[in-house]
């Protein structure tokens, strides 16, 4: 087996937590019908597919959302509320495991992720922690809205290949989706979950990373 030069990290619940149970909730109080299906980690709307690959804007999106709730009355800030619902923020400690990391690995990060979400994550992270972006942490953050490609698209991670010049049997990606986690195998990325049973240092510490 060869040595593991490069890690590739996901963004949702393996760095930035998230909760899907808190924007079900915030999409029903809009009035979104039946969603699960509606919205969830392996199926959803293809509007927020279009929104992750940044093919329509907030506008769109939040126009969208008035359409499938049929609510004409909502405001940008309550769709805004809702959407960002979800999010929860950076454990103590994460960032100082991205910084050590950095120290033995080319690291990347690699997030499906819209222009609602990335402001709000930016957001928090330099008023939490004064951090002025995730490029500190990492070579290259490759957001899914930034670049027209999202996971578990193989275009996605043949993109970054091409972009790094690294080869996926000497780098690690973890994700926190099975699917996606998938995708990548068939690449021949070396792979694994990140859960809330292990979460990221948890699995540089099985790993010796």
């Amino acid at each position: 087996m060869q040595k593991i030069k490069n890690i590739i990290l996901d963004y949702g619940n393996v760095i930035f937590m998230i909760d899907f149970a808190r924007v079900h909730e915030a999409f029903i109080s809009l009035g979104i019908k039946n969603v699960d299906s509606f919205f969830g980690h392996r199926a959803q709307d293809s509007l927020f597919d279009a929104f992750d690959r940044g093919e329509i804007t907030a506008s769109v999106f939040r126009d969208g959302i008035r359409t499938r709730s049929n609510r004409p009355d909502l405001t940008d800030e309550q769709i805004d509320d809702a959407w960002n619902a979800l999010l929860i923020g950076v454990p103590d400690g994460k960032h100082e495991i991205l910084e050590y990391l950095q120290t033995k690995y080319r690291t990347f990060l690699l997030s499906n992720n819209n222009e609602i979400h990335y402001a709000y994550c930016m957001k928090y992270i330099q008023e939490k922690y004064g951090v002025p972006s995730n490029s500190v942490f990492f070579e290259k953050a490759y957001y899914s809205h930034l670049m027209g490609l999202r996971k578990p698209e193989k275009e996605i991670f043949e993109h970054l290949v091409a972009d790094t010049d690294i080869l996926p049997t000497e780098t690690l990606f973890i994700d926190d989706s099975s699917q996606h986690l998938e995708a990548a195998e068939k690449l021949g990325f070396r792979t694994t979950l990140c859960s809330k049973e292990e979460p990221l240092e948890e699995i540089v510490k099985r790993l010796a990373l």
